[in-house]
């Protein structure tokens, strides 16, 4: 299996590696996209599947572990970033059953969760139609991976 992290990076102007989200981009907030960027993308690349993940969250629910916020993909190659809100792209559904970005709301008294977003590049363009979970987009782009890597922030609600 292909799903382990590369040289590919993934920033945001929003926050560092491992710091807080801000709460501009939270279900407490204004719930819009943090701005995003990625690099060192390998040169075969023809499209871009990205998602935002909540490993913390203390449910199962969909057949996996975690909370999905964000899944978004038909990407094209030329792009190497998304602004603040981004839209655009093919939506998929998010573990609300929404399609688009719902940032993080963790229970409150939790404690702090991480929220993983990714950025897969392909190698090709996988037709992908609107609203897909991410299980069915991990499906079907498996084979096509060439390279992902991840950013990882956290928020937590009190």
């Amino acid at each position: 299996m292909k799903f382990a992290p590369s040289p590919m990076t993934l920033t945001s102007a929003a926050f560092p590696d491992g710091g807080a989200i801000p709460a501009r981009h939270t279900g407490e907030g204004q719930d819009v996209s943090p701005p995003l960027a990625w690099a060192n993308v390998p040169g075969e690349a023809r499209a871009f599947v990205l998602f935002c993940h909540d490993p913390d969250a203390p449910v199962v629910s969909s057949g996996g572990y975690g909370f999905v916020h964000w899944v978004v993909y038909n990407i094209p190659a030329s792009v190497t970033s998304l602004p603040e809100g981004a839209a655009g792209y093919t939506p998929g559904l998010n573990d609300w059953g929404r399609e688009g970005y719902g940032g993080p709301m963790p229970p409150v008294g939790h404690g702090p969760h991480r929220y993983y977003f990714w950025i897969v590049a392909l190698d090709a363009e996988v037709p992908l139609e609107r609203g897909l979970t991410l299980r069915q987009v991990l499906e079907r782009i498996e084979p096509h991976v060439i390279g992902m890597n991840r950013l990882v922030g956290t928020y937590e609600r009190r």
